[in-house]
């Protein structure tokens, strides 16, 4: 099996993070640098530390962090329909 799929039926999402940080030269700009990576919510561990190293070890103050999750494999949605379709 698939470890990537193993990982979305244990409950792993695609979980993309919008990171605002601040030049380190420059404080009054801003950039935006976007992460993107399967993750659990609501807690997101591999996000946190990816957080935590980029504290540690880039220049840049974060200024804000936006995250966004989708989980992949979930119920199907499924509507019933007025009607009969005959197949002969």
């Amino acid at each position: 099996m698939d470890q990537a799929f193993a990982n979305q039926i244990a409950g792993y999402s695609l979980t993309t993070a919008e990171i605002l940080y601040r030049f380190p030269d420059h404080r009054e700009l801003l950039q935006s640098y976007i992460w993107q990576d399967f993750d659990l919510a609501p807690r997101f561990p591999k996000l946190s530390e990816f957080l935590d190293f980029w504290n540690a070890n880039l220049e840049g103050p974060l200024y804000r962090v936006r995250v966004a999750h989708k989980t992949l494999i979930s119920p199907t949605e499924f509507s019933f329909v007025d009607g009969e379709l005959q197949v002969h």
